[in-house]
């Protein structure tokens, strides 16, 4: 076992047939299937997924839908410790619409208080696509919304993880405006492969404040492929994170297909193989 690797999870949806033909959304109606299928395979944790679509009838977002999570972790042993928030890549806490803003500040509250009660430690906030942080007045705007969140994320013990598709110095400068040990980062294998970056340089600016990764692979600007086969230098990955004390979780967000368990299968495989991962 590579000594790096203490927890390995799974991207919500990525053992089950697609929702909607979408390649990544939370699996309305049909989510608790999967727990059992990733107890099966060996995961330890599932990373769950918030949508802006149906957002309001997301299990994480009511009372009764804690209760089912919670219910799901105790039968199949597989916990949920982190969420992605794709919520705000249609809604980001920095649009220009400051009623859209503030609807999604009302939604990560409410996000941030039903994860203390799951037991979630990283609320991941997605810049990248849409709602990236293209330019100083953007990243301005989100340091404004953010920081008044620092206390509430400090009082419940749940990090704001933050996913950004800005060039190492530039995501360290953005992180520096945070004093709170709460704001963290979500470090992507394959975003940074697709972006060009150095896994050596990310991690020198801001490697110590990583809290949540995901396991992908992409080719230089393209999407997402089979681990392995893409521009993703895992080797050099694991040389930084060496060079920090992460104790965090690993969540594959690797490529997949329409069905899904098969091919996330031959990748988990993939993992064990070069990475020396026991089940």
């Amino acid at each position: 076992m590579n000594p790096l690797i203490k927890s390995l999870g799974v991207m919500q949806g990525r053992l089950l047939p697609k929702y909607k033909g979408r390649y990544q959304a939370h699996p309305l109606g049909y989510w608790q299937e999967e727990f059992v299928i990733a107890a099966g395979i060996g995961f330890e944790y599932i990373e769950f997924i918030l949508d802006h679509n149906d957002a309001e009838l997301n299990p994480l977002m009511s009372v009764e839908g804690v209760k089912e999570i919670i219910s799901q972790v105790s039968k199949t042993n597989v916990g949920v410790r982190s969420v992605c928030a794709d919520y705000f890549m249609e809604a980001p806490l920095h649009h220009l619409d400051t009623a859209i803003a503030d609807t999604s500040m009302e939604v990560l509250k409410k996000l941030m208080h039903n994860s203390k009660e799951i037991g979630i430690r990283d609320i991941v906030i997605p810049c990248v696509d849409q709602s990236s942080l293209t330019d100083e007045a953007a990243q301005q705007r989100f340091v404004k919304r953010l920081l008044p969140m620092q206390d509430l994320a400090e009082k419940l013990s749940v990090n704001l993880s933050l996913e950004t598709d800005l060039d190492p110095d530039a995501f360290g400068s953005l992180l520096s405006e945070f004093t709170s040990p709460v704001i963290t980062v979500n470090y992507d294998t394959g975003n940074s492969a697709s972006l060009g970056y150095d896994p050596i340089k990310e991690f020198e600016s801001y490697g110590t404040r990583i809290s949540d990764i995901h396991i992908k692979d992409r080719k230089l600007k393209r999407g997402s492929v089979l681990l392995g086969t893409g521009d993703a230098d895992f080797n050099a990955f694991f040389e930084a994170l060496a060079t920090i004390h992460y104790d965090g979780q690993f969540i594959m967000q690797a490529f997949r297909d329409e069905e899904g368990v098969a091919i996330t299968k031959q990748q988990y495989s993939w993992l064990q193989t070069n990475f020396n991962r026991s089940i």
